[in-house]
């Protein structure tokens, strides 16, 4: 565990994570940035849309790539550096007919 996720005590410690993020996130039962290691930020997200009955913009699944990542790694990135594998992971998705 780096510096950095030791210092991490609380989800409104984790780098891009504010009280709306912090509120969704208690929502889907993560009390502590340690309740996000190992979680898939797309399935946190589909889990989110269903709790609350609407569709997020797509940027809070960037969001939550970053918290899940800092969770793993102890890296700090900004959330829209995840935009592009958003992308890509979700056009994989996409069948086309």
């Amino acid at each position: 565990m780096t510096p950095a996720q030791r210092n991490a005590m609380r989800l409104e410690d984790l780098p891009n994570v504010g009280p709306a993020t912090a509120a969704d996130l208690r929502l889907l039962g993560i009390e502590s940035p340690a309740n996000l290691v190992g979680q898939d930020a797309y399935q946190l997200y589909a889990r989110l849309c269903t709790l609350t009955g609407q569709q997020h913009d797509p940027c809070v699944i960037d969001v939550l790539l970053a918290a899940v990542h800092f969770a793993d790694t102890g890296e700090a990135r900004r959330w829209w550096s995840f935009t592009p594998e958003r992308k890509r992971t979700l056009a994989a998705l996409t069948v086309r007919v």
